[in-house]
């Protein structure tokens, strides 16, 4: 899996991750029809640059599947909120 190509100039240091974070969960997700206040509000509080390599961490926010350790890849952000829709049993406690 390559590095994504950016949908811009985005650098950690003109833009914080926590900003970065809320722009996406609003371009990314929001908009896209996930209305779920739970679902909006984790995806805005999970710091998904932590589980990247240094070197991919500017991608974090973008709408795309990112490789993690393991061969294995962390999903995009729009299908992990898409897929916890009208899932039963979600609740604020469960991880």
């Amino acid at each position: 899996m390559g590095v994504p190509a950016s949908k811009g100039v985005r650098s950690s240091h003109v833009t914080s991750f926590p900003s970065r974070r809320q722009e996406m969960v609003e371009r990314d997700i929001a908009a896209r029809g996930v209305r779920d206040e739970l679902i909006l509000d984790a995806m805005r509080k999970v710091p998904r640059e932590l589980f990247l390599s240094e070197k991919l961490r500017e991608f974090a926010y973008e709408d795309t599947p990112l490789p993690i350790a393991g061969e294995q890849a962390i999903s995009q952000p729009y299908i992990v909120a898409f897929m916890m829709r009208g899932r039963v049993g979600v609740e604020p406690r469960n991880r």
